[in-house]
């Protein structure tokens, strides 16, 4: 799935990024959701509560806050300069450095959560941030392979791109090309294994509690394929 990029790749790569990345997000988010009460793939949520906390001048958790939406920041920073600095020398290692960086940080909290947790504070921050270290990971990789047709984790700009190119598409004055069909079908692929996902992990993390963790790399694993 990460052999080719932007207008190289067929419908068919970019269906299988979208289901498999977003499939993924989903799980971490709804986890995340339920074992710290925080969200972990996307940064909406932490902006409002970071004007929340400045305004209440709540300072510990104005940093707190700043720290996770830097290491989204800085995911995606590190996604972007691997595939710019060594994207000329070989495509396929420069896209799958940032998917195998995503993995063993995963796995990491598959492994801290499911054997060393003790449910502290300290702790909740530091696994959340590294989900969100690895969520800014993928979510900056995947655009950038697909020229920003895919965003596994950004809904609200999902959602905004679907409803303009569906107005487009059916717009009367419009050509009804297959380009913007297949945008479309790759938009609604996202949002619906973005939503499987989550359903699949609220159910077993009820269940298997960080154990569910394990799971996410290797559906990753497929990315790399």
């Amino acid at each position: 799935m990460l052999r080719y990029a932007k207008h190289e790749r067929t419908l068919k790569q970019n269906l299988g990024l979208a289901s498999s990345t977003a499939f993924a997000a989903g799980i971490i988010n709804v986890a995340g959701l339920v074992s710290f009460f925080a969200f972990t793939s996307s940064i909406s949520g932490h902006m409002a509560n970071l004007a929340k906390n400045l305004v209440t001048q709540n300072f510990y958790e104005i940093v707190v806050f700043g720290i996770w939406m830097l290491l989204f920041f800085l995911g995606a920073f590190v996604s972007s300069f691997t595939v710019k600095s060594f994207g000329k020398k070989n495509q396929y290692k420069a896209h799958a450095f940032p998917v195998i960086l995503e993995i063993v940080i995963l796995l990491f909290v598959a492994i801290y959560g499911h054997n060393f947790y003790m449910e502290t504070k300290i702790e909740r921050e530091v696994v959340i941030s590294c989900t969100i270290f690895a969520m800014g990971l993928q979510t900056g990789l995947v655009s950038i392979v697909s020229g920003g047709l895919i965003k596994s984790t950004s809904l609200a700009s999902l959602f905004t791109d679907l409803g303009s190119e569906v107005a487009e598409y059916y717009y009367l004055g419009t050509k009804k090309d297959r380009e913007i069909r297949n945008r479309i079908f790759v938009r609604v692929t996202v949002l619906a294994f973005y939503f499987i996902g989550g359903l699949v992990g609220g159910f077993f993390f009820n269940k298997y509690e960080f154990g569910v963790f394990y799971f996410v790399p290797l559906i990753l694993l497929m990315v790399l394929l």
